[in-house]
């Protein structure tokens, strides 16, 4: 992964929603391994931002970082981040992870904890982009991001991707 600062990330990037995850449907009496699961839920680009959404469940409910979460692992990277996007342009039918773009794209989950004894969490993360990361004048117009959860002890989630976008 790209090294980032956080101070750096001038790019209005705004974590939108974290839908479902403040109601009681957000608690599940099953269970889920402790590491992260993501799914790929939706991409949607607007004029100058763009929209990435995925679900996940995490069995032990350790998922997001508070404000204060900056000493040891979490004051250096990657672990300063919790929710990974990387950027990927389709090359003569081979997909290629681009590290051109200015800034990384990785962002800080808050903090999400399930009171009781079931810590079980299951719900959606909505990640705004804004601007939109693209290539000016990108030489394959065909894009895609891959997409990373890492909870609180440091599980890393499965990799998830993006539908194909064809920028102009």
């Amino acid at each position: 992964m790209r090294s980032g600062n956080a101070s750096a990330v001038k790019v209005a990037v705004v974590l939108v929603a974290i839908v479902s995850l403040l109601g009681v449907s957000c608690l599940k009496t099953g269970s889920f391994p402790d590491t992260p699961q993501i799914t790929f839920k939706e991409f949607k680009q607007f004029a100058d931002s763009a929209s990435v959404t995925i679900t996940f469940t995490d069995g032990d409910g350790d998922i997001g970082l508070d404000a204060s979460d900056t000493f040891p692992p979490y004051d250096t990277l990657p672990w300063r981040y919790n929710l990974f996007l990387e950027y990927q342009e389709l090359q003569n039918g081979t997909w290629v992870q681009f590290d051109g773009l200015a800034l990384p794209l990785y962002y800080r989950v808050p903090r999400i904890t399930p009171t009781g004894q079931n810590k079980t969490l299951e719900g959606e993360i909505a990640v705004t982009l804004q601007p939109f990361p693209t290539i000016p004048n990108p030489p394959h117009d065909t894009i895609r991001y891959s997409i990373k959860l890492a909870d609180r002890a440091l599980h890393e989630s499965n990799v998830v991707y993006t539908d194909r976008i064809v920028v102009q």
